[in-house]
């Protein structure tokens, strides 16, 4: 069974056996509006948690997608390359960025569950 947390940053994280596939939330992708390019890591790049992982660009700004956790990329999502669109028709699906293998488990469960994320976004209006 997977699991998703969110940080304050507007990433999410879904975890199943240790690989957490990362993308940033519906509440991020709103306030970027129309998104038309995305850069993404390399596979095999190892990262820090909080640490710059990608670059989303949309018709109003350019805006940083950093680890939720640390971890080591396995995957990232192609289709993005000539599709940054996705991320706006589906940004907690399709519209993923990469894949982590987990490198602490206890970060993961550090990270604020839905409902504490709707209420973290409820307070920024």
């Amino acid at each position: 069974m997977s699991v998703t947390k969110f940080t304050k940053e507007h990433e999410w994280i879904r975890v199943e056996n240790d690989i957490g596939t990362v993308g940033i939330t519906v509440y991020a992708q709103e306030q970027l509006g129309d998104v038309v390019y995305v850069e993404l890591p390399e596979p095999g790049r190892t990262v820090a948690r909080g640490k710059e992982m990608a670059v989303v660009e949309s018709v109003k700004a350019a805006s940083e997608v950093y680890a939720p956790v640390a971890g080591e990329v396995v995957a990232v999502n192609e289709l993005l390359s000539g599709e940054p669109g996705r991320v706006n028709a589906d940004a907690m699906g399709e519209g993923w960025f990469f894949k982590l293998k987990l490198s602490d488990p206890k970060q993961f469960a550090a990270l604020m569950d839905e409902a504490a994320y709707q209420k973290f976004i409820e307070g920024l209006s």
